[in-house]
């Protein structure tokens, strides 16, 4: 596994010159650099590197390599689990560590999936997009992009984990061979041990021959196992740590002569600092230093809790260019766009034939700001060494996080080490390195280590949101009431482009929006009504300058098309009388796997179809690989909306451990409900007005409904599983309420307002 044996498509001479003109300047020159990449891995006294992703100690312990980040989806158990399963480890052995920054561990299903939304490969010759995407993998492998996104860990690693345990258990196998004199392929391994017969050696005895050995060319799998540990409901390593507080996060860093920063940030879009009481700050108590950025002021001090009360003493003052963002902005700006030109991301059919002269109907939906909110706010240890600075951060992207720090503080990526830590939840907001960067520069000021956190407030007031949407859907119907033609329209930013130009190019998030500012972005439609068979269809993209910058988001762009395409289609089995079950089966007819799960769901949860007052909706969908569908009952009574039940229904492949399958589903369903509720907040002068956790309308335990979740047994691939739950919430409560009352709610978070 240290060797780069990837194999590069076959492409001319002609193919190439052609294709660095059309795909933005190819260098012919990349083929000529080197490829050969070796583990960067450290070992402790009496333990052996065998790859990328595994070391053995003499003890016998197993200490799996992950490179992605842990923020609860069970990534640290996920992929040891796979390659425990292929070396024949006993679990009990198996230990975790971070990946260092390697190229070894690039995230190149990312790379594929994000780059697609640049343009959709139809609009380029298979030629050019081929060398594109040959491009694209060749620099992502070079800057090794680790990214931690798209519920990708499982898809993207199980091939390298399982190949790198088939390696490492050849090699224990030609050890112990050679001890027995025996043909190594004649040998097994169980539970621990090498096995031939009935001789037996532990993993440890042989660990050090072994790690000396060469590997066979291709590797050797498994046949079989009496006892998989693949598809068993294992216990999670990262749980007793978390159970008992021993696991540490970025806040739980303790270092000698460490400090303790607050930071306060100015509104959103291009601020600086402008004045701060200088007088009343200094007289704070137990204030150590204080730290002015352009766009930000940092106090220093033995606690958090003093350095944050100095800042309301420092009383900073902020100055924006322009019109300061507001809520009524954003809205007037969605509008705008959605009645401007747009760009055609899907066609399918003759769309403008189809619906030439007949009669059309059109419902328009509009979706808010979503805020990450997660438990952790944003926290980052740094501490000078030398020329060289450590930081320890939570971050879905180490060695972009890495570049960022050494570009913010003028050291050179090789003096920055980066420790990646867990994140107290995260869904996609550790993709912004804010705070390591500012703490990196406040500690290579001051001259000691610092921890700095944002408060809560700072975590609300300065998140950078899943990008509001507004979509206007028009369809002509056939005889039978069915869908014959859908136009979507969808006014959202460009929202992909943003995350590009900060994560790798380093730019303010202002200067990243107004850079994405008009340009398309298939990624920010993705997933509107591509699930359904419709003859005549088209999906359009129609950037929005909304001044807000946006950014990734579980669930992403499906979180919202999904509530578009799914209110939609029930407003049209409405409209037409029939029940909304039927409906969606009579266009699933090339997704049959969605449509088992939809009726599995109706069947569970007791599906009642056009019942008056039954107070049941449907919604279901796919995305990388997996299919969901949801049944919820839900009904609004004096005390607001009550969601009283969830039977979410789903075929994501093999699942590696059950248990944590589960645990994402559950976790995606409740996610989806509190952004179906709210997870929002207004923007006033720049900045949002929510403050706390409490302002932000999410739902609490009590409001927790009843929740039911069933798997299809399935030998596929795995799919992507953090996503899958959230998009099919929001519409399918809404349907519920439709359902009960008769009313249609075509607004998130769910709201009366009409639009």
């Amino acid at each position: 596994m240290g060797t780069d044996k990837r194999r590069l498509p076959h492409v001319s001479r002609r193919q190439i010159l052609v294709g660095a003109t059309a795909a933005g300047g190819l260098a012919i020159a990349w083929t000529l650099w080197p490829r050969d990449y070796q583990p960067n891995l450290t070992a402790a006294r009496d333990e052996h590197v065998f790859n990328a992703f595994l070391k053995i100690g003499d003890d016998g312990h197993i200490s799996a390599i992950v490179p992605q980040c842990e923020m609860g989806q069970g990534v640290t158990t996920l992929l040891p689990q796979i390659m425990a399963d292929e070396l024949g480890a006993d679990w009990r052995t198996m230990a975790v560590e971070t990946a260092p920054i390697s190229p070894l561990y690039t995230n190149t299903l990312v790379v594929d999936e994000d780059s697609a939304a640049f343009m959709p490969r139809a609009a380029v010759p298979d030629f050019v997009a081929d060398v594109r995407r040959w491009a694209r993998r060749e620099w992502a492998v070079r800057h090794a992009v680790m990214l931690t996104a798209n519920g990708s860990s499982v898809q993207m690693f199980e091939g390298p984990c399982r190949a790198a345990a088939a390696q490492a258990r050849a090699l224990l196998m030609m050890a112990a061979a050679r001890r027995w004199d025996v043909d190594w392929e004649s040998c097994d391994t169980q539970g621990g041990f090498v096995t031939h017969g009935r001789k037996k050696l532990r993993f440890g005895e042989v660990a050090a021959a072994a790690a000396l050995l060469e590997p066979p060319d291709e590797p050797v799998y498994r046949s079989s196992s009496a006892d998989p540990l693949y598809g068993k409901e294992v216990i999670r390593l990262d749980l007793p740590a978390k159970i008992d507080g021993s696991a540490n996060y970025a806040g739980d860093i303790r270092l000698p002569d460490m400090v303790f920063a607050a930071i306060r940030q100015g509104p959103l879009g291009a601020t600086r600092l402008k004045s701060i009481d200088r007088k009343a700050g200094l007289k704070s108590p137990g204030l150590l230093h204080i730290v002015e950025h352009e766009r930000w002021i940092a106090t220093v001090a033995r606690n958090w809790w003093a350095a944050n009360r100095a800042l309301d003493r420092f009383a900073p003052v902020f100055e924006t260019e322009g019109t300061p963002i507001s809520s009524d902005g954003i809205d007037k700006a969605l509008k705008t766009a959605l009645k401007g030109d747009g760009y055609r991301i899907v066609k399918q059919g003759e769309v403008a034939e189809a619906m030439e002269g007949r009669t059309k109907v059109s419902a328009h939906y509009a979706v808010a700001p979503a805020l990450h909110a997660p438990i952790e706010t944003r926290t980052a240890t740094a501490a000078p060494d030398g020329s060289r600075l450590r930081m320890w951060v939570a971050t879905q992207a180490p060695a972009q996080c890495r570049d960022a720090i050494a570009a913010a503080t003028g050291l050179s990526p090789s003096q920055v080490t980066l420790f990646p830590m867990m994140a107290g939840g995260s869904f996609d907001a550790c993709l912004d390195h804010s705070v390591a960067v500012q703490a990196a520069i406040i500690a290579l000021q001051v001259k000691r280590p610092v921890q700095l956190a944002w408060s809560r407030a700072e975590e609300i007031m300065r998140d950078i949101p899943r990008a509001p949407a507004r979509a206007k859907m028009t369809a002509t119907l056939n005889a039978a009431g069915g869908i014959d033609a859908l136009v979507a329209r969808i006014a959202v930013p460009a929202t992909n482009h943003e995350v590009r130009e900060r994560l790798f190019d380093n730019v303010a998030p202002d200067v990243a929006q107004r850079s994405a500012a008009g340009s398309v972005d298939a990624a920010a439609v993705e997933g509107a009504a591509r699930i359904y068979s419709i003859r005549h269809l088209a999906v359009d993209h129609c950037p929005a300058d909304i001044g807000l910058p946006t950014g990734r988001w579980r669930g992403n762009a499906d979180s919202y098309t999904a509530f578009f395409t799914e209110s939609f289609v029930d407003e049209m089995a409405a409209r037409a009388g029939l029940d909304a079950l039927s409906y969606r089966i009579a266009m699933l007819g090339d997704a049959p796997l969605l449509a088992r799960c939809l009726l599995t769901a109706t069947s569970l949860g007791g599906w009642e179809g056009m019942l008056s007052g039954s107070a049941q909706g449907l919604a279901c969908h796919s995305m990388r690989g997996s299919h969901i569908a949801l049944m919820a009952t839900a009904r609004l009574g004096e005390g607001g909306l009550q969601v009283e039940q969830l039977v979410a229904v789903v075929d994501a492949g093999r699942l590696v451990n059950p248990a944590i399958a589960r645990q994402q589903i559950e976790g995606g369903l409740i996610f989806g409900l509190a952004a179906a509720v709210g997870a929002t907040t207004d923007y006033r002068g720049g900045v949002a007005t929510a403050r706390k956790i409490g302002q932000l309308g999410l739902p609490r335990l009590s409001q927790s409904p009843q929740i039911l979740v069933e798997f299809l047994d399935s030998d596929r691939d795995p799919g992507s599983l953090g996503e899958i739950a959230v998009p099919v919430v929001a519409p399918a409560i809404a349907n519920a309420i439709f359902a009960a009352t008769g009313r249609r709610i075509r607004r998130l978070p769910l709201s009366a307002q009409p639009v």
